[in-house]
């Protein structure tokens, strides 16, 4: 079994600091054998929010992944939003846009949607996706594939944004389909959301599991409490937990757990935890 803790969202800049020794300490006692990051560690990229993000993740003890969101450019710096968009990012989070984890039971590979031509919204583009067949090719169907992004493949069923949708989602479904992805995570709407691709893209013969963060941190809520996932997974087998920050009781709370399993066909829920997380 793996397990995968899932952060996104951390918006250093606007964080509620009672948090953050809570969420280190879930991290510690899960022991995951990875943390993802799945983008807007800064508010507005800036120096001082980098350092304190990658102060943050410096007491994390395992394996990390992180994907880069579209507060991590530059807003008001036009210059250094379209010449250098990413360059603190690089220097102080990572330089690898392109991250990878692999080891024999998953196959981890990190995708950078952010753009500096949109402000709030992202995309995949051809050569990201002719990269991801490459490195998933001649992975079996034993090892679960797990594709991260910072903007969404779907939505909550009451969010009519629909350009909120990572931009070239089709094309980028479609190559997922080929290379057999089981799983992918992302953050970008604060909200908490678990999905299945077939709902949305209807692709024969394939169904990956989609989880969406919240807010890990920040105090940028969007109607719900701050939140991260907990995935633990095993061959044909995914469990999801959301869990959530209780501010009166001031600990985190693990919300019932949702069941996924792997068919002919494609992953199916056995049971779905509720997927909007109550304040």
């Amino acid at each position: 079994m793996r397990t995968i803790i899932h952060l996104s969202d951390l918006h250093f800049g606007r964080v509620d600091q009672p948090i953050l020794m809570p969420v280190l300490r879930f991290i510690h006692a899960a022991k995951p054998d990875l943390v993802v990051v799945s983008g807007d560690l800064t508010q507005r990229a800036r120096t001082a929010q980098f350092l304190d993000a990658r102060a943050f993740l410096d007491q994390v003890p395992f394996p990390l992944l992180v994907v880069p969101g579209n507060h991590d450019i530059p807003l008001h710096n036009l210059f250094a939003r379209f010449a250098r968009p990413l360059k603190k990012y690089r220097r102080h989070i990572t330089a690898d846009l392109f991250p990878f984890f692999r080891d024999p039971e998953i196959a981890v590979v990190g995708l950078n949607t952010a753009r500096s031509l949109t402000t709030k919204y992202g995309r995949l583009n051809p050569a990201q996706i002719a990269r991801l067949r490459a490195r998933f090719r001649g992975i079996g169907s034993q090892v679960t594939k797990v594709v991260v992004t910072h903007h969404p493949f779907d939505l909550p069923p009451d969010y009519a944004d629909r350009r909120q949708l990572v931009g070239g989602a089709r094309f980028a479904m479609a190559a997922m389909a080929e290379c057999g992805v089981d799983l992918l995570l992302s953050g970008h709407l604060h909200l908490t959301h678990t999905a299945l691709t077939f709902g949305r893209y209807q692709l024969a013969g394939h169904s990956a599991l989609i989880v969406q963060a919240g807010t890990a941190t920040s105090t940028r809520g969007r109607g719900e409490a701050n939140s991260f996932n907990c995935l633990r997974i095993k061959p044909g087998k995914i469990t999801v937990e959301h869990i959530l920050w209780n501010p009166s009781l001031q600990r985190l709370i693990a919300q019932n757990a949702a069941h996924f399993h792997r068919t002919a066909t494609g992953w199916q829920a056995r049971s779905l935890a509720p997927t909007r997380a109550p304040r």
